[in-house]
Order: structure tokens, then sequence, then C-alpha cells
């Protein structure tokens, strides 16, 4: 008797559980997202990545954006693995990784979201208030180790810098280092000491009136203070800001990227990289300190 009470009971649990799944859509899938977009790469980016997956959300309640930085190497090395939808990336990307990516039969799409000017800030107390391009350059190479060798005090010179898989890194290296010159070898000098993200640089900079470092124009605080950077002795020193990054009179600005797997994506990778380029995307750049994309009325 007990032995069949049991199987009666089993089966009511086995119908019930039908049941439940069986509810209609309205009552048990509503609330369900329809999309996962996972998207990885760039800290120079990725507070700006945020705003944007938060604002497309609420509108889009069926969607759900996942963010989570690394840098702008780490970003693509999951797109072209497959564990990621979209990269970001504060830098285009190297021939080497189009190469891996031909390889394997991938075609990634490129898109431009924004733009960036990467600030080369120090301590206030620093009483430099400007450098060239070339003194720059050769502070970071390790040529220049005293503050009293560019008009500042007599003290030693603290370099800071993202660390190698920042996109922000290679940016800085090539075009300010190497002084856009592609025969140019140099790196960074060996005492440089690298930092794992950008807030980690302000922090630094802000703390020690010895040190120079460089950072995203979203990233900086009145803890630092920006200099004006002048091409070469001779040229105007312009500060960064949303202006001179998007007339291109300040020296050290750059694209913004998100990378796609394919150069026709899905439709819902699509809407949302739409989303994105349009006004009220463009506007979280603008409210995020970063350079708005102008687009060309057609």
């Amino acid at each position: 008797m007990a032995g069949k009470r049991l199987v009666i009971l089993i089966s009511l649990m086995l119908l019930l559980s039908g049941c439940t799944q069986m509810k209609p859509v309205s009552e048990s899938g509503a609330n369900q997202p329809a999309a996962y977009i996972q998207n990885k790469g760039s800290d120079t980016m990725v507070n700006l990545a945020l705003a944007w997956a938060e604002a497309y959300q609420q509108e889009h309640q069926d969607v759900r954006i996942s963010v989570t930085g690394g840098g702008s190497g780490t970003g693509l090395t999951a797109l072209l693995n497959g564990t990621v939808d979209l990269a970001n990336a504060s830098r285009a990307i190297k021939d080497e990784e189009l190469k891996t990516a031909r390889a394997a039969g991938i075609d990634p799409g490129e898109y431009v979201v924004a733009r960036d000017a990467i600030a080369v800030i120090v301590n206030p107390e620093n009483p430099v208030n400007q450098l060239t391009l070339e003194q720059i350059s050769g502070i970071y190479r390790g040529e220049i180790t005293n503050w009293s060798q560019v008009g500042g005090e007599d003290r030693p010179i603290v370099k800071l810098s993202r660390e190698t898989n920042s996109g922000t890194h290679v940016y800085f290296l090539e075009v300010v280092i190497r002084l856009g010159d592609p025969k140019n070898k140099a790196i960074f000098s060996a005492d440089t000491l690298l930092m794992p993200s950008s807030e980690g640089i302000i922090a630094e900079v802000g703390d020690n009136p010895n040190a120079i470092g460089y950072d995203g124009l979203g990233y900086v605080t009145k803890d630092v203070k920006m200099l004006a950077v002048a091409v070469k002795a001779g040229e105007p020193y312009i500060l960064p800001s949303v202006e001179t990054a998007n007339n291109n009179a300040y020296p050290i600005a750059r694209d913004l990227y998100i990378y796609t797997r394919e150069k026709e994506p899905n439709h819902i990778l699509k809407s949302y990289l739409d989303w994105i380029l349009s006004p009220e995307g463009q506007e979280i750049v603008s409210d995020l300190g970063f350079v708005p994309i102008i687009r060309e009325e057609k």
C-alpha cells in the first residue's frame, strides 16, 4: 500500500512539474532576456561601455549586456577566441591580430564609437605647465630624468604608464615615445612603473609631486594637472579638451573602437552599435568626458 502511495505521489509531482513548465510567456518568460551580449576590452572605455549598457538595457529590457575590462589586447583576443561578442579597443587592431583572425576564418568588423585625448598629467604642485612631444618622449625613454631639465624643480622624475596589454600603452608608445615614426624602435625606460588601471595612475600622480603619467581625458580629475603639449619647440602648446581633440589641435588624440567577429554582425549586435552611434549614445560619450563622433549630414 505504501508503495502504491509513493507511485501516486511521484506521478503527482511530475504532473505539477509539467504544469509549471507550461506557464504562458506572460507569466513565466516576460522578464527573461531574449539576448545576452558579452562585451570586453579596453579599461579606458570600460566606464563608457558600462554607461552605454545601462542606458540601453533600460530601453530594451529583453537584452542583457555584460561589460568587463582587462585591456584592449585582452578584449580582442577574447573576440577572436569566440568568448565575447564585442571587443572594446583604445587602439586599432594590429596587423598580426588581423592575420590571426583571417587564418581562423574571421573577418572582424570595426566601429569607431568615440574619440579620446590622452592627457599628460603631473601633480598640481609641479610648476611645469607644458612640454613638447620630444621632451615627453625623452622623459619616458629615460634620457630626461630630472624635472630641472624641463624647467621644473630639482626633483627626480617618476614615470608612470599603463600595463603592456593596454591599448593606451600601445598608442602612447607609438605616437609619443616613438614620435609616430614606424622605424623608431624606442621603448619605455626600464624604471617606468606600470599601473594596472587608469584610476591607479590618477591616484599615484595625485599623491606624488615627482610623478608624470598619462590617461584618457575622461578619467582626469582635479587631483592632477594636465600639461599643454606642443608637437615641437616653437609651435603652440595645446591643452587636451573635447574641442581640441575634435579639431585635431591637440597632438595626442585617438579614435576608440568596438570590434565584432563579422563585418556584418547579427541584428541584435547591429541594433546596439547603431544606438551607440546615435545622438543618444553619443550624448553619453560627451557626459563622461570623451569626444563624441561628429557625423556629417548626408
